[in-house]
């Protein structure tokens, strides 16, 4: 009988501490994450061909052109970019909290993504990405050879990788780490690799690293073959 009152007082004193610890054992789990919204291509439609005169955003479209196809070199394609590589630009464009400036300056960019939400980002993005390129071409037959010569094998005695490594040999990148760059405006390749080169983009150290050993007639001519890329 005493082993018996035992284990029910051994039994009860373990149900108690159980009960006893729950709270503080629910008071430590941490509080789950919010959950972010669907990411709707339609709503970035809309704001990529209209923006939001009520939020202060302009019409993405005004610059980039019609579904991401940029009529001119000023302003790049962005048509069939992957989602993960404009988003990560556009949130690189805003001011952090306790920045003077951002990741990637760019007085006009900064203005644009500033009153975007997350949310906002990521529709566009999504948009954007399913887009069809109308691709630009390579102009400059004299540095074709060059151009393909550092696109695919890169300068081994300048220790420049070949941009085939990371960009793909066709130039389509790779989602979430690597941007497409095939049919880029050549002008446009030129003057973000120069860039990178003078630390003005200082937003992948990768890329800053490989343009700082790029002479500008190496810059030109993987451009425009890059522009050709298909």
């Amino acid at each position: 009988m005493k082993r018996v009152l035992s284990l029910m007082l051994v039994t009860s004193g373990l149900l108690f501490g159980a009960t006893a610890l729950s709270p503080s054992v629910a008071a430590d789990a941490p509080a789950a994450a919010p959950a972010r919204p669907k990411i709707d291509p339609a709503k970035g439609e809309q704001l990529y061909a209209n923006g939001d005169a009520a939020r202060n955003i302009v019409a993405c479209a005004s610059c980039h052109g019609p579904g991401g196809n940029s009529a001119g070199a000023a302003n790049p394609k962005l048509a069939g970019q992957h989602p993960d590589y404009l988003y990560k630009q556009l949130v690189n464009f805003k001011v952090k909290e306790g920045a003077k400036t951002p990741e990637r300056p760019s007085a006009v960019m900064t203005a644009m993504a500033a009153p975007l939400t997350d949310e906002d980002m990521r529709n566009v993005s999504a948009y954007i990405g399913a887009q069809a390129l109308k691709p630009a071409t390579a102009k400059n037959k004299d540095t074709v050879e060059l151009g393909q010569r550092i696109y695919r094998g890169g300068v081994a005695s300048k220790n420049i990788p070949a941009c085939a490594s990371c960009h793909a040999a066709n130039g389509a990148g790779m989602p979430a780490q690597y941007p497409r760059i095939a049919g880029q405006f050549a002008e446009y390749t030129e003057a973000q690799l120069v860039a990178f080169r003078s630390g003005a983009r200082h937003n992948n150290v990768a890329m800053t690293g490989v343009a700082s050993r790029m002479s500008d007639a190496e810059i030109k001519a993987v451009a425009d073959y890059i522009a050709g890329l298909r």
